[in-house]
């Protein structure tokens, strides 16, 4: 099996306003193999926690796409929300949230197993900064 550990974090300047994702991905051994950032739009903050996720995980697939039924990955976000939405501790209730939450639920069929852990923000800095650099870029 291949153990890998996503770090994920998406935020908007406004709410909604300018958005961004950022993504790590790191190996078992915790070096990185990719940090990704993408400019997203004018959405909002849990749509682009979402959206960051699903960078990572479409990243993961595009990587390791013909070993994916060998991953067994660890995604670590600092949005209790989304966490726990995917956990099923918490309803679904934004319609605006619903249609990135069952695309983070198709997306996870293809792996072994995926696992999500809520992180303070401070042991995420770096999925942080890169939403950051992104959104700067934008001025």
């Amino acid at each position: 099996m291949i153990q890998l550990i996503t770090f994920t974090d998406g935020g908007s300047r406004g709410n909604p306003g300018p958005a961004a994702c950022g993504a790590v991905i790191k190996n078992e051994t915790g070096k990185i193999i990719l940090q990704v950032s993408k400019y997203i739009g004018k959405t909002t903050n849990n749509q682009a926690e979402y959206g960051a996720l699903i960078l990572a995980l479409e990243k993961v697939l595009e990587i390791y796409k013909d070993k994916k039924k060998k991953i067994d990955l660890k995604c670590y976000l600092d949005s209790e929300l989304v966490v726990k939405q995917l956990k099923k501790e918490y309803r679904m209730k934004n319609e605006g949230l619903k249609p990135l939450f069952y695309q983070v639920c198709d997306l996870i069929l293809n792996f072994n197993s995926v696992k999500f852990f809520h992180i303070p923000r401070e042991e995420n800095k770096l999925a942080d900064k890169l939403v950051n650099i992104e959104l700067d870029k934008r001025g």
